[in-house]
């Protein structure tokens, strides 16, 4: 259901740096028709995205609890600004938090777990499959053994 006086729906795509905003920009064809916004660790990416559709959040783990609440800060400003209808992560805790806070706001949600991760799903991909309307793993045995979904690797 697209949000109050819309005509394409608004699609924030969340990822780390690094392998995850690679994954991420392999995906970014899927969301050809839809208002892209991409929120990311890697304040250097708006070379590569639209700089007014490119959001920044502090990169955090478990282990950097500080950093951690600014990241709740800062993703829950995004998702509330942006009210966006999907929120489609590849990774790592920043996802996993917006996609949270995106739950609240009743979006559609969707995990894509690191192809990385070959044995096991992520931290933040075991979190997301209590949140999240899809978990996907790019391994169909990590896929088998965790109940998320295989429909491919991105890479």
């Amino acid at each position: 259901m697209l949000g109050q006086n819309r005509t394409r729906p608004v699609v924030l795509a969340v990822s780390s740096g690094g392998g995850h905003w690679v994954q991420m920009q392999r995906l970014a064809p899927a969301f050809s028709g839809a208002d892209v916004h991409f929120a990311t660790t890697d304040a250097t990416a708006s070379g590569r995205v639209c700089s007014s559709n490119l959001h920044v959040y502090p990169d955090a783990n478990k282990d950097t609890p500080l950093r951690l609440i600014l990241c709740v800060l800062r993703l829950s400003w995004i998702v509330l600004w942006l009210r966006p209808d999907v929120v489609v992560s590849t990774g790592a805790a920043g996802g996993f938090l917006a996609i949270r806070i995106a739950r609240l706001i009743g979006a559609r949600t969707m995990f894509i777990d690191s192809i990385a991760n070959a044995r096991e799903l992520s931290i933040s991909a075991r979190l997301s499959l209590g949140v999240a309307d899809r978990v996907l793993s790019q391994w169909p045995g990590v896929a088998a053994l965790t109940g998320a979904e295989y429909r491919g690797a991105v890479i």
